[in-house]
């Protein structure tokens, strides 16, 4: 099957593999404390002979496995965002190291953006939240291959990463963009019909919107598949998860917004689906690792051998799929909104959502006024002027309005609530 060259201006295409060298590859791990980036060292120990990690970046707040990583992988740059978190981390490494030389060490809140420019073959971008947009800006201007494993930098600034990504430069690691990712490698855009994402449903499936007015932090937290860090889990029980990926599915593979679906697959097993105009649907499946498309981000177009484990087919299993339930759970709508308006909106959508997930996870805000605060910041943010000439100050300043914003609207719906 020949290239996609009917598509416009592919970012994540199977048929180009961006930059390929020979030999082992050198990675740089954004996030590495992360459940992304943690999985991805198991599977770079695993596989010495295909990859080696040259340097890590991680938050600060797991200073003692951050230490651990490095020195395991020998690496030769460590950075951490937090500046107070370098006195401990360089004393966690004097520990390790003894007399031996430490890694260089560098913290700040643009640390992990220069290490995304340093010498590579990949750039892993482990982070999560829009914090991770500089580095992957700083990746792609760089020229490294971009396993993309934070899709809120491609949704806030999808004109500028849009901009600078070369064909085949950026390959997702989100299991749903991986399975795309997969699956279209069986045709051209011109073949496509519909791109079908699955989600699980998360911990609330089958909940009506009344229903879920007094969960929990802890039932939130209580994903039936996946482990993940708490802010992608509750985003994963609101959907807002959901109808991020349906943003940055419009944004990899310039397919239109009416032609992907969601659709809920509670088992997990089915990543996401292609349907092509033949009437064929293609789908991606693997039991529920995130190995998986880790591999594929970082070994691609190569395969890596046992990277995640496969289903025992000699054992029944079920496999089912649901409508999705717009009324109890409006965020996919709501971003599909957001996308199609296009400039700023979708950084004020991931802006507003960041800072009420926040406030729910600290008992400021109650489970359905997540979505219900970010309607009202969005709704009063209206239609950008700019469209998609954007600028990363741009970004920046809608984000710093849209964060104050719910602050502030989420302070007052707690005060309505305890009047």
């Amino acid at each position: 099957m020949g290239g996609m060259s009917d598509r416009p201006s592919p970012l994540a295409d199977p048929h180009i593999a961006f930059d390929v060298s020979e030999g082992r590859r050198d990675i740089v791990v954004l996030g590495s404390t992360g459940s992304i980036g943690t999985q991805a060292i198991d599977l770079v120990l695993r596989n010495p002979d295909r990859f080696r990690v040259t340097a890590l970046a991680a938050s600060g707040g797991r200073i003692g496995l951050l230490a651990e990583q490095a020195h395991r992988l020998r690496v030769a740059a460590v950075a951490v965002a937090r500046e107070e978190a370098l006195p401990e981390l360089r004393e966690a490494l004097k520990a390790l190291y003894g007399s031996e030389p430490l890694p260089e060490l560098l913290a700040g809140p643009d640390a992990a953006t220069r290490l995304a420019a340093s010498p590579c073959h990949t750039v892993l971008n482990g982070i999560t939240g829009s914090i991770g947009l500089a580095p992957t800006l700083a990746a792609l201007e760089a020229g490294r291959t971009l396993a993309l494993a934070n899709k809120e930098s491609l949704i806030v600034g999808g004109p500028l990463v849009k901009e600078l990504a070369k064909p085949g430069q950026i390959i997702p690691v989100d299991s749903e963009h991986a399975a795309l990712f997969q699956a279209l490698a069986a045709g051209t855009r011109a073949d496509v019909r519909k791109l079908v994402v699955t989600a699980s449903g998360g911990p609330f499936r089958g909940r009506t919107r009344e229903e879920l007015a007094h969960v929990t932090r802890e039932d939130a937290l209580a994903h039936p598949t996946w482990a993940m860090g708490p802010v992608i889990t509750v985003n994963s029980a609101t959907l807002v998860n959901k109808g991020l990926e349906v943003i940055e599915a419009h944004l990899l593979y310039d397919i239109p917004f009416d032609r992907i679906e969601v659709v809920v697959h509670p088992q997990s097993y089915v990543h996401s689906m292609v349907e092509f105009t033949d009437g064929s649907t293609l789908a991606q499946a693997t039991p529920p690792d995130m190995r998986g498309p880790i591999a594929i981000g970082i070994g691609w177009p190569e395969r890596v051998p046992d990277a995640a484990p496969a289903f025992d087919w000699t054992k029944a299993s079920t496999w089912e799929f649901f409508p999705l339930d717009t009324e109890a759970f409006p965020s996919v709508g709501l971003a599909r909104h957001v996308g199609e308006l296009g400039g700023t909106a979708p950084a004020v959508f991931n802006a507003a959502n960041e800072e009420c997930v926040e406030a729910f996870l600290a008992g400021r805000l109650p489970f359905n006024g997540i979505m219900d605060t970010v309607t009202a910041v969005v709704t009063e943010h209206g239609t950008p002027a700019r469209g998609t000439s954007l600028t990363v100050s741009d970004v920046l300043e809608a984000e710093t309005w849209a964060r104050a914003r719910a602050r502030e609207l989420a302070a007052k719906a707690t005060a309505e609530a305890r009047a």
